[in-house]
């Protein structure tokens, strides 16, 4: 439907707090460091971007601009969410709100918890990673490379 309407960028509601949320969940329970990406070309849809424009608002500071303006925001459409509510799952049993209050825990002995993580994930060093996918979906392990460091 965007494309019909001469659209070529699709914003995503997706805010800082989601990122950080987002890369320890991806550590902890899929066993992979990644990250959501603040802009991506759409698979799905030839030329159309997916653009996360709040991608560096903390969530506490977007609620208290909802709360001074008196705003609503709709909640997650995204497939996970519907599911769970569809078993009639309550939001607290989440992943996400399990690691949300994770990350509130930790940022009681750390205060740059979020930062750090946030971080972590731009300050990669692939001399120091076991493996990794490339660009072109490949997989790279340290041993294709560990001849050559000699």
């Amino acid at each position: 439907r965007a494309q019909e309407l001469g659209c070529n960028k699709i914003a995503l509601g997706h805010h800082y707090s989601d990122v950080i949320e987002t890369i320890l969940m991806g550590m902890m329970y899929g066993a992979q460091v990644q990250t959501m990406m603040p802009k991506l070309h759409s698979k799905n849809f030839k030329g159309m971007e997916l653009i996360r424009p709040m991608y560096l608002i903390h969530e506490e500071d977007i609620i208290a601009w909802a709360e001074k303006f008196n705003l609503k925001f709709l909640q997650c459409a995204c497939r996970f969410t519907e599911e769970s509510e569809a078993r009639g799952e309550i939001e607290h049993t989440s992943k996400r709100a399990e690691t949300k209050m994770l990350i509130k825990k930790l940022r009681e002995i750390n205060p740059k918890v979020e930062q750090n993580i946030f971080k972590s994930v731009e300050n990669v060093n692939l001399k120091t990673i076991i493996a990794y996918t490339d660009w072109d979906e490949s997989k790279k392990s340290f041993l294709d490379f560990y001849k050559e460091q000699e």
